[in-house]
C-alpha cells in the first residue's frame, strides 16, 4: 500500500462562491513553484520567505500523513484518520480512546505516543549531477544501479554526520532528478485532543472519498524536545472567518504517490496483474479481521482500526482500478503515448537516446508479470505485525554488517534511527489477532499458488495454516520490545542462536 511519498509537495486551488473547489492541475515541489502561472492567473507571486514559512510550518507524519504547526509552542493539527493509529496504540481494553476520544486539560495530561516520528523539511539540495556522475560509459545497467545506490548512501551519510538532520535522497520524476531532503525530526510527540470516532468518521466507509464530507476529521498533537514543548515560530495562524469566495488557497503536505508517468504497458500491468491481486488480498484481510472481531468486544476493538485502514485502501485502489478498466480513458492514454513517441522519433538525437525506452520497459514489465503472482502471495506470510517485526530484525542484523552502499534500501545508516524507533516500539501487539491473520494469509496463498508450491511447503512443513500460526505466534517472545532490542544489539550471532520460532 502506498501511504507515503518522500517529497513535500504544494497544491493550489481556487475557492468558488458555490463552496466547491476548482483545483489547478499539478502539484509542485517547494524548489519549483509555478511562479509565472500564479502571477498570470491570480496576480500572486510567492516570495521565498513565504515559501519557507509554509514549508517549515508543514509536518510529515512518518507513519503516513500530513499536518501543520498551528501555534508557537509545538501544537500540530492533522486529520483524525492520520492520528487514529496512535490512538489505537494508546488505548487499552478498559480505555478505548478511538471510541471515547481524548482531551488533555493541560500539558501534563498530554499522552506520549509510543512510536510516532514527525519530520519538518529544513532544506533541499539538488544532487542529480553527483548521483549521475558515478555512472561511467560502458557500465552494465546492474552496475550503474549499484553505483547510484552506493553514491546515494554516501550522500545521506555525509549529510547525517554533518548536520545531524534526517537526510534522505529522494527521486523525482521517475529518477529524472535526485534531491537531498534534510528533516528536523521529533520523536517525543504527545496526543492533545481527538474527537470520538463517531464524530470523526461520521458517514463511515460509505462517505469515504466523498466530497464535501461532513465529519470532524481532525486531531491535535504536540511536539516535544528535552521534555518541553518545542518552539515553532513558523506556524499557520487560525482564521476563524475562513476563506473568502474566490480567495486563492494553497494546500501543503505529503500526498500519495502517482503513476501518471507510467507507460501504457505499465498501466496494463497494474490493471491485469497487480491491482486484482491487491484487491483480492484486501477483501480477504477484511474478512479475516471481521471474523476475528465477532469473537467479542475486545477483539472488535483490536481489529477495528486495521479494518478501517484496509477499507480505505480498498476504496482508493478500486477507484484507480475502475479507471484502468475504462476503455475510453485507456485509449486516450495510448494515443498520448503514441503522439509522444512520434515526437521523439522525429528528432534523430532524441530517438537515439530515448527511442528504445518503451520497448525496454515492455520487456521488463512482461518479465515482472511472469513472477508477480508467486512473489506477491508468498510475501503474505509477513503481512502481520509480528512477522514484519521478525523480518525487519533479521534483515537488520544481516544488512548492517555490510558496507552502507551495499545494503538493501531502508537499512542504510541514514535510515537506522527511524528503523530502530519502530523496531523497539512499546506499542501493544495482539497475538490472537496475529494468529488469525497469519493463518488467513497462508490460506489465501495456498488457494492461489496451490498446496505444492515449494515455498509454502517449506514454511508449513506438513502443518496446516492454523497449526503453524498457533505455533509461531503462540510461542514467539518478540512481543517484548526489550527482547527485540537485545537481539538487534547482539547482532547476527544472537539472532542465529535464538530459539524464537518467528526468527528461525
Amino acid at each position: 500500500m502506498r501511504f507515503r511519498i518522500p517529497a513535500l509537495l504544494l497544491l493550489l486551488a481556487s475557492v468558488l462562491a458555490s463552496a466547491t473547489l476548482r483545483a489547478d492541475e499539478g502539484m509542485w515541489t517547494f524548489d519549483n513553484p509555478p511562479v509565472k502561472q500564479l502571477q498570470e492567473r491570480y496576480g500572486f507571486t510567492p516570495t521565498q520567505a513565504w515559501l519557507d514559512h509554509v514549508r517549515l510550518a508543514s509536518v510529515r507524519f512518518n507513519d503516513g500523513g500530513s499536518g501543520s504547526f498551528i501555534s508557537p509552542n509545538g501544537l500540530i493539527l492533522t486529520n483524525h484518520h492520520v492520528a487514529v493509529g496512535q490512538l489505537q496504540k494508546l488505548s487499552t481494553a478498559g480505555k478505548d480512546l478511538v471510541s471515547l476520544g481524548f482531551y488533555a486539560k493541560d500539558f501534563g495530561a498530554e499522552l506520549k505516543c509510543p512510536d510516532l516520528e514527525l519530520n519538518i523539511l529544513q532544506s533541499m539540495e539538488d544532487v542529480t549531477d553527483r548521483v549521475r556522475s558515478v555512472v561511467k560509459p560502458g557500465m552494465s545497467e546492474l552496475d550503474a544501479l549499484k553505483a547510484r545506490k552506493a553514491e546515494i548512501a554516501r550522500i545521506e551519510k555525509e549529510s547525517l554526520d554533518k548536520t545531524g538532520l534526517r537526510s534522505n535522497v529522494v527521486s523525482l520524476y521517475h529518477d529524472g532528478e535526485f534531491w537531498l531532503y534534510r528533516y528536523k525530526k521529533y520523536t517525543d510527540v504527545r496526543l492533545v485532543m481527538a474527537p470520538e470516532r463517531q464524530a470523526a468518521y461520521f458517514g463511515g466507509d460509505y462517505d469515504n472519498f466523498t466530497y464535501p464530507r461532513y465529519d470532524l476529521d481532525m486531531a491535535f498533537f504536540r511536539a516535544y524536545e528535552n521534555d518541553k514543548p518545542v518552539k515553532s515560530p513558523q506556524y499557520l495562524k487560525w482564521n476563524s472567518k475562513g476563506a473568502d469566495d474566490g480567495e486563492l488557497v494553497f494546500v501543503s503536505g505529503n500526498p500519495g504517490s502517482t503513476d501518471r508517468l507510467f507507460t501504457y504497458d505499465q498501466l496494463e500491468f497494474l490493471r491485469d496483474v497487480s491491482y486484482p491481486m491487491i484487491l483480492k488480498m484486501i477483501d480477504w484481510r477484511i474478512r479475516i479481521l471481521r471474523d476475528y472481531g465477532k469473537q467479542g468486544q475486545e477483539q472488535e476493538r483490536q481489529a477495528l482500526i486495521e479494518i478501517f485502514g484496509y477499507e480505505n485502501a480498498k476504496k482508493a485502489y478500486n477507484g484507480e482500478y475502475q479507471g484502468l478498466l475504462d476503455e475510453q480513458l485507456m485509449a486516450e492514454r495510448k494515443k498520448q503515448e503514441a503522439d509522444f513517441r512520434a515526437k521523439i522519433g522525429a528528432n534523430p538525437e532524441w530517438q537515439k537516446q530515448f527511442g528504445g525506452a518503451w520497448d525496454t520497459i515492455k520487456t521488463l514489465t512482461t518479465k515482472r508479470a511472469q513472477v508477480a503472482k508467486p512473489r506477491f502471495y508468498r510475501g503474505l506470510f509477513t503481512r502481520s505485525d509480528l512477522t514484519q517485526l521478525a523480518r525487519t530484525l533479521v534483515f537488520y542484523v544481516i544488512e548492517t554488517k555490510k558496507p552502507d552502499g551495499d545494503r538493501l534500501d531502508g537499512y542504510h545508516e541514514s535510515d537506522l534511527d527511524a528503523l530502530r524507533f519502530q523496531l523497539f516500539s512499546p506499542a501493544p501487539l495482539y497475538p490472537e489477532m496475529e494468529k488469525a491473520v497469519v493463518a488467513g494469509m497462508l490460506k489465501l496463498a495456498i488457494e492461489e499458488l496451490g498446496p505444492d508450491d515449494p515455498f509454502l511447503k517449506a514454511i508449513l512443513n506438513g502443518q496446516t495454516p492454523q497449526q503453524l500460526a498457533s505455533q509461531v505466534i503462540g510461542q514467539t517472545k518478540l512481543t517484548d520490545p526489550a527482547l527485540r532490542k537485545s537481539l538487534a544489539e547482539g547482532g547476527e550471532a544472537a539472532v542465529r542462536k535464538s530459539a524464537d520460532p518467528l526468527v528461525q
